[in-house]
């Protein structure tokens, strides 16, 4: 595969279409592309909720978010006729699926980097090859760089909020009735996948051992579709804890970043809380954290997760049965998870 001469390279588009905690782990990449082109215009392609957390990242130009409920021709007609006004030098499509596949070919850009994947790879001018389909996905994001020259230097994600953000997320909190001189958990018990969500029993003597052994107020952040969830945990407890709303994921990362500490399952508001500095505990199951959560223990951080023989299924739906089912997440006490909380509430 040619290289790309880095000098030609003056308009940037980088697409990563969807899904919350995939688009958070773009900003090293982001950032390095900055880094090595800091007069060139970049530009980030994607879902618009998604996209969102992008805002005030100093290293994007611009953000061009597409809105997936409104997923027509005439949308994607108006997409690919800004694309192309632009005259991007290169199309980075880290999802290279159909549809991306597709942006990249009418966009009008020279050089098209995307996945060797079936034949719509031959859309592509540099193909690549993931051969290690267990690198960190931040690793996998940097083969994309490569063809220009970049290297990976960069582990760190990050979402910028303003001080306003903050400030509105602090007051949020104060009106729900949080006494804000005390060190917050938050608790994120839902999922994507039902399988990937850790005992809901569990959760509930987790805010037991939270509330009795520790000063600590306790907010449960909900997912779209948690509410007979978030209702067993909270009624299977005698904590005491608020349920936040659904909420923006602006305003939830903002919320986040007032935290001490999120316990969370592997979904989007783990990586949001990393990105704005929250130590956070990741629970794993199906999918291995080696790629979903490359993320330090010196800064907090730490995920668990049981090996087991059918580990990691990297499936939807768990295969155990009777007493075995969702054995690893069984495996995964309270007492560990409560453990880690309690060390996180006593850092600076």
């Amino acid at each position: 595969m040619s290289s790309i001469e880095a000098n030609s390279i003056k308009k940037i588009l980088i697409s990563r279409y969807k899904f919350i905690g995939d688009i958070v782990l773009t900003t090293p990449i982001i950032k390095s592309l900055r880094d090595k082109f800091p007069n060139a215009y970049i530009a980030f392609l994607g879902e618009q909720k998604g996209t969102s957390l992008l805002d005030c990242n100093p290293n994007i130009d611009e953000i061009i978010k597409f809105d997936d409920s409104k997923n027509n021709l005439i949308q994607t007609i108006l997409l690919l006729k800004k694309i192309r006004k632009i005259k991007f030098d290169i199309f980075i499509d880290l999802f290279s699926n159909p549809r991306t596949s597709l942006w990249a070919k009418w966009s009008g850009a020279k050089y098209k980097i995307g996945l060797n994947r079936g034949i719509r790879s031959k859309i592509f001018t540099h193909k690549i090859e993931i051969t290690n389909t267990f690198e960190s996905a931040i690793t996998q994001y940097f083969k994309f760089l490569k063809p220009i020259g970049i290297e990976q230097n960069n582990y760190e994600t990050e979402i910028f909020l303003s001080q306003k953000e903050v400030d509105e997320a602090k007051r949020f909190l104060l009106w729900q009735g949080l006494e804000m001189d005390k060190p917050i958990v938050a608790i994120h018990p839902g999922a994507t996948w039902k399988n990937k969500c850790w005992l809901p029993e569990n959760f509930s003597a987790l805010i037991d051992l939270i509330s009795a052994k520790t000063n600590a107020e306790i907010i449960i952040s909900p997912g779209a579709n948690d509410d007979e969830l978030i209702n067993f945990i909270v009624n299977n407890s005698y904590g005491k804890v608020k349920i936040l709303p659904l909420l923006p994921v602006r305003q939830l990362a903002a919320i986040l970043k007032c935290c001490k500490v999120l316990v969370s399952n592997d979904c989007g508001p783990m990586h949001i809380a990393v990105a704005v500095n929250t130590p956070t505990i990741g629970i794993f199951g199906p999918e291995p954290p080696e790629i979903w959560f490359p993320y330090s223990e010196k800064n907090g951080h730490k995920s668990f997760f049981t090996q087991l023989d059918c580990s990691p299924c990297r499936t939807t739906k768990c295969k155990l049965t009777n007493d075995d089912y969702l054995l690893c997440m069984q495996k995964i006490s309270t007492e560990d998870i409560f453990e880690t909380v309690k060390q996180r509430l006593t850092l600076n």
